[in-house]
């Protein structure tokens, strides 16, 4: 009886001990996973002391900490303090993933291989950025984590928001030690489909909360822009730039001239324009845009693979959104570079298709690196 006793207290002193031993050696995403909440935050961090925290529900960043010009770290992404808060924000894709389709498709409607689709609407007559139930509002699987990438995965079924075919998509965030947020970008599917990725950060390289970005500046790699009817929609054409507030071939004050006489930017209450950048080769991974504040000194540059970029100003920001802090976030304060294929191209013969079929694998890459001058 002595020595069953004996063996028993030996055996829990074991069991304490490799299960302390377990605990120990868990990660905080391992860790978060047992809860009873759905929503995960992963942090990111490099060498250089920058750092990056990502929640699963979207793959939303929700912080992006970076050293300005006198090496304090500033939060340059407009955001909230925990996940659920985006769910009920009245913008609601701060820090997002966006699919199926980023941007405007007209009416949520388009034909493919003879059969014609119905989209959820959720931009007036439009679908935007997948609709209501697009990729911002769903939870990413996390397939591997550490402190320099997450691997994230999704299966959107095959009619999720209207669209056809079983899309998989796998996502990979990175956080280099070149100051590098890098995102790869990976999907097959089942059923032909229009499929265009992007992420929507909404910047400020004063910080978020700081005030308008209108001083901060801006170049973008581009020509040509594609000018929009009364809701967001392109007409079709690529027009130059030249001689127009649009550009910004030379860096320029967001400010400088948002508020402008012209048909263009009373549509989109300013910018709110897809740009056709100045490939040297399609497919490749090229600079399209860099943006500077001259107050922080922190400078980002954009390089994708994609044939467009989506700037947006903050214009329709009006305060109501409470961010971090409470802080109120108010008109123009955040600037958005979504690379991307065109606005409603499944409906524009002219433009890039962003159609993906079976058999075929969706690719792209999207940087933003950040530096100080």
């Amino acid at each position: 009886m002595k020595n069953t006793i004996q063996i028993f207290c030996l055996s829990c002193l074991i069991l304490m001990f490799a299960c302390a031993q377990k605990k120990q050696n868990e990660t905080p995403i391992e860790t978060m996973t047992k809860e009873a909440s759905p929503y995960q935050i992963l942090t990111l961090t490099n060498s250089n002391g920058m750092k990056m925290t990502v929640t699963n529900l979207g793959a939303r960043v929700m912080t992006l900490l970076v050293p300005d010009k006198d090496g304090k770290l500033l939060d340059v992404v407009l955001g909230f303090d925990t996940p659920a808060e985006y769910l009920t924000s009245p913008e609601p894709f701060f820090g997002t993933a966006v699919g199926r389709y980023g941007n405007r498709i007209a009416k949520g409607k388009f034909e493919l291989d003879g059969q014609s689709y119905s989209l959820a609407l959720n931009n007036g007559a439009n679908s935007l950025h997948g609709g209501p139930g697009g990729f911002h509002n769903v939870i990413w699987n996390v397939e591997e984590a550490d402190d320099s990438h997450i691997v994230f995965t999704y299966l959107s079924k095959d009619g999720e928001e209207g669209f056809p075919g079983n899309l998989n998509v796998k996502m990979t965030y990175f956080l280099t030690d070149e100051n590098e947020f890098k995102i790869t970008y990976e999907a097959e599917t089942d059923k032909a489909t229009p499929i265009n990725l992007t992420h929507h950060s909404f910047f400020n390289l004063n910080g978020e909360g700081s005030g308008d970005v209108l001083g901060q500046e801006l170049q973008l790699m581009a020509d040509q822009f594609t000018p929009v009817d009364s809701t967001l929609i392109p007409l079709g054409e690529n027009v130059p730039v030249a001689g127009t507030p649009f550009d910004f071939t030379e860096s320029k004050p967001i400010g400088k001239d948002i508020n402008q006489e012209n048909e263009q930017l009373k549509f989109g209450g300013g910018f709110d324009h897809n740009w056709v950048l100045n490939k040297k080769e399609q497919g490749a991974l090229e600079l399209a845009a860099v943006a500077y504040s001259p107050a922080s000194g922190i400078e980002m540059e954009v390089y994708t693979t994609e044939p467009g970029i989506q700037f947006y100003a903050g214009n329709f920001l009006d305060g109501t959104a409470k961010g971090k802090g409470g802080k109120a976030y108010e008109y123009r304060s955040a600037f958005c570079l979504e690379t991307q294929h065109f606005p409603d191209s499944p409906n524009q013969p002219n433009f890039p298709s962003t159609i993906l079929r079976p058999g075929e694998k969706y690719e792209q890459t999207c940087i933003y690196k950040f530096d100080t001058k």
